[in-house]
C-alpha cells in the first residue's frame, strides 16, 4: 500500500510539473498584461510604417494599448488603406519633420499624456536626442542601454547593449548588468546568470575585454554586483550551450545556461543580434532601460510581430515599475 501511494504520489507529482509551465515566453508575458483592466498610451513616433500601424491596431484589439500616432498624417491614412488597417479610432498628430516628431512623443510621456515611447519610423539619433533633452527628455541619472529579447527554446535569453554604448568601460559595463538584471526581474527572472562574453574564456594582458570579464565576476563574488551570478571570460558557446560546455568538461559559474549575455562592445552585441533576428526562428524584442518611461527603439526592418514583442516587453516593465512605487 505504502508503495502504491508513493507511485501515485510521484504520478501526480509529474502531472502538475506537466500543466504548471513556470517558462518565461512572450506569450506569457502578454497573458499577464491582458489581466489589467485598464490600456496604457504609446506615443508613435513616426507611424508612416505598415507594420507600427498594424503593431498598433493588435495592441488596441487586445486591450495592452492604445496608440498616438504622429507623423505625416497623409502618408499614415494612405498606407493604413493600402494595407488594410483601421485607424479609425486612433488620434493622429500631423508633424512632418522627423526632430519635431521625435520631441512631440518624447514631451508626450515625460508629460504624462502617454505611458510609453516607440519609435517607427525614425533615425535612431533622433530618438535618442529627444530622449535625453534636458528640458523634455526622459534621463534619469541611471545609464541608459539597449537589452535585446530573445525568446530560445522555450525561455528568453537578455543580451546588451547592441545599440547605445558603443565601447563601455568597465563602470559602463557594471551599469549595463544592473540594467539587465532589472529588466529580466521585470519579466519574472530572479537571480539571472549574467555571461561576460568575449573572444577566448581565458585572461589575456592583450585583450583588455577579458580582464573587464574577470574584473566583473570577482565585483560579482565580493558582493559589489548584486542580484546575479556573473562569470567572465566567457566564450559564447560556453555561454549558451550546455553541450558545448560537457564537452570542454567546463566547471565554471555558468555551464552553457546563461541568462544574460554581456558583450564587450557594440560591434559584437549589434552583429550576434541582428544574426537571431534575421537567421533564426527565435521570437525578439528590445526595450531601451534607464529612462524615466519605456522606449522601445524598434528597427524599421521588424516585423510586426517583433515590434508587438518589444510593446509587450515595455508595458511589462512599467507594470513592475509602477508595482514597486
Amino acid at each position: 500500500m505504502k508503495s502504491l501511494i508513493i507511485f501515485l504520489f510521484l504520478i501526480i507529482f509529474q502531472i502538475i510539473l506537466i500543466n504548471c509551465d513556470t517558462s518565461i515566453t512572450f506569450d506569457k508575458l502578454l497573458s499577464d498584461l491582458k489581466k489589467d483592466a485598464k490600456m496604457k498610451k504609446m506615443a508613435i513616433a513616426g507611424a508612416d510604417i505598415p507594420e507600427t500601424l498594424e503593431t498598433s491596431r493588435l495592441a488596441k484589439d487586445m486591450k495592452i494599448g492604445d496608440s498616438i500616432l504622429i507623423g505625416n498624417e497623409e502618408r499614415i491614412r494612405r498606407l493604413a488603406k493600402e494595407n488594410n488597417i483601421d485607424i479609425s479610432d486612433f488620434e493622429i498628430v500631423n508633424i512632418k519633420e522627423p526632430t519635431e516628431i521625435s520631441r512631440y512623443a518624447v514631451k508626450l510621456v515625460h508629460d504624462g499624456e502617454a505611458d510609453m515611447y516607440v519609435k517607427g519610423s525614425l533615425e535612431t539619433r533622433d530618438v535618442l536626442k529627444a530622449v535625453l533633452d534636458p528640458e523634455i527628455g526622459l534621463r534619469t541619472d541611471d545609464l541608459i542601454s539597449l537589452v535585446g529579447v530573445f525568446e530560445l527554446n522555450g525561455k528568453l535569453m537578455y543580451l546588451t547593449d547592441p545599440s547605445v554604448i558603443p565601447y563601455p568601460t568597465l563602470e559602463n559595463k557594471v551599469q549595463l548588468i544592473n540594467n539587465a538584471v532589472k529588466f529580466a526581474a521585470s519579466t519574472g527572472l530572479t537571480n539571472p546568470k549574467v555571461a561576460a562574453v568575449a573572444a577566448i574564456g581565458i585572461t589575456n594582458p592583450r585583450m583588455p575585454e577579458t580582464l573587464e570579464a574577470e574584473e566583473l565576476m570577482e565585483m560579482n563574488k565580493r558582493g559589489e554586483i548584486k542580484n546575479c551570478i556573473v562569470d567572465g571570460p566567457l566564450s559564447l558557446d560556453l555561454a549558451i550551450s550546455p553541450e558545448s560546455a560537457k564537452i570542454k568538461n567546463s566547471k565554471r559559474r555558468i555551464n552553457g545556461d546563461a541568462d544574460i549575455i554581456l558583450f564587450p562592445e557594440v560591434h559584437s552585441a549589434n552583429i550576434s543580434y541582428k544574426i537571431l533576428t534575421h537567421l533564426s526562428d527565435s521570437k525578439s524584442g528590445n526595450i531601451i532601460i534607464g529612462t524615466r518611461q519605456p522606449v522601445i527603439l524598434s528597427s524599421r526592418s521588424d516585423t510586426t510581430e517583433t515590434k508587438l514583442n518589444s510593446i509587450i516587453l515595455g508595458f511589462t516593465y512599467d507594470k513592475f515599475n509602477a508595482q514597486k512605487q
